[in-house]
């Protein structure tokens, strides 16, 4: 049976037909409204790891060891930590229409950030503001595009599309940034304010573009109490629950690889100390990603996680061995291969998650899931740099591999028994 789904009601009171012209109009807006937040979402995500290319540069000029790069990122995880527990459950009472209103503004604030105060002081700081943003916005904007596309097609089914949608825009997202900023500085004057001198830009049309976007929240009538989101399986789930989010957390943990020593190990191991170069290279392993959310979208879920496993188990493999061997083609390709797995292993483990619960708790299911995930973007990372300061690079790099593959195996395989 095809669910038509109306303007969300708050009142007790069932609300009165809708007009087909007032209906047909309802669901054109709401279309695009779901591309307006689309784009916000790319923007926030890509101007995320705008840094990543440029972090050689800020350590070429100031002199600051790679365990200060992990630093700097570890602010960048910890801002979208706190804000996921803080905040990002709230769109499920507030709406979902401020929150991304919100992360917009706090990108804007550590874009100016970035370009006023730019030592490492200034540098930690912006990051920290830049994870306030992507934590209030991720869980948020994932929920308001399906909202948004079920009530443009008046089809409960087409929610499915908008989870792959979300996925890739996120991911996309995240590549598309680290690509613009290596290119920016590369090829244009002032390689440390141009990037974000047009993302400042970038931003600013995305902000106007929301407002513009219906919501798909109603208020409660009645004032609800304040309390930070919990890491907590909803009732009765708590298997499935924590599958979802560990495999998170090993999908990201390959990325937050990509997005901090990653680049600074091409110019220190295989001297690759080109601009470009490593904005490409942290490029093809989150678009790879997303295209492979595109690319396998027919095969069935389980069918996805167990490819998922296998390509990001692979790739790792492939890192790994590389980088014994000194090739940077493998290193690089075996991060692409791995890429592609995450993006298959991170859009299961989030659709699962989101099925777990009806809509009116999605917001905070999903926000606990991204909590569990980004820990596996920082936490990692940090004990990656803390690491460097005592041990030899290849060995390091070597157990990160392992410990990342051997999460995404055992996580993956009670995934795909569960789909």
């Amino acid at each position: 049976m095809t669910t038509v789904l109306e303007e969300p009601s708050t009142g007790s009171v069932t609300a009165p037909p809708v007009p087909r012209g007032r209906r047909a109009h309802s669901r054109r807006r709401h279309g695009a409204g779901f591309w307006a937040v689309a784009f916000a979402f790319l923007a926030v995500m890509a101007f995320a790891t705008v840094p990543a290319p440029l972090y050689v540069i800020y350590q070429a000029r100031d002199g600051f060891p790679t365990f200060t790069t992990t630093i700097i990122f570890a602010a960048y995880g910890l801002g979208v930590v706190g804000s996921l527990y803080s905040a990002g459950h709230l769109s499920d009472v507030l709406g979902r229409k401020p929150l991304i209103l919100v992360s917009i503004a706090l990108e804007l604030v550590a874009a100016v950030l970035f370009l006023v105060w730019n030592d490492v002081s200034g540098l930690i700081v912006a990051r920290l503001v830049t994870g306030f943003g992507v934590g209030t916005l991720t869980a948020t904007a994932t929920a308001h595009l399906g909202e948004l596309r079920v009530r443009a097609t008046g089809r409960e089914a087409s929610a499915k599309g908008a989870s792959v949608a979300a996925g890739v825009v996120n991911l996309g997202g995240l590549s598309l940034g680290a690509l613009v900023g290596g290119a920016l500085a590369e090829f244009v004057g002032q390689p440390l304010m141009t990037p974000y001198v047009v993302f400042v830009v970038a931003l600013v049309v995305a902000f106007v573009a929301v407002l513009a976007a219906p919501e798909t929240v109603g208020r409660p009538e009645e004032r609800v109490p304040y309390r930070p989101q919990r890491v907590q399986a909803p009732a009765g789930k708590g298997g499935a629950f924590w599958t979802a989010g560990i495999a998170a957390f090993a999908a990201f943990g390959v990325q937050g690889l990509f997005t901090s020593v990653a680049p600074s190990f091409l110019g220190s191991t295989f001297h690759v100390t080109d601009r470009l170069a490593a904005g490409a290279t942290t490029f093809g392993v989150f678009a790879a990603s997303s295209v492979s959310q595109l690319v396998f979208a027919r095969l069935s879920q389980r069918a996805q996680i167990r490819l998922g496993v296998v390509l990001l188990v692979g790739g790792l493999v492939v890192l790994g061995v590389a980088a014994v061997l000194l090739q940077v083609t493998g290193f690089i390709g075996g991060g692409v291969v791995a890429g592609a797995g995450v993006g298959l292993l991170f859009r299961a483990a989030i659709a699962s998650a989101g099925a777990l619960v009806g809509p009116e708790q999605r917001g905070g299911v999903l926000a606990a899931t991204f909590l569990v995930a980004y820990a596996g973007l920082t936490v990692p990372v940090v004990a990656v740099g803390a690491a460097l300061l005592v041990l030899p690079t290849l060995p390091v790099l070597l157990g990160y591999v392992v410990l990342v593959a051997a999460l995404a195996a055992v996580a993956g395989t009670r995934l795909a028994a569960r789909a």
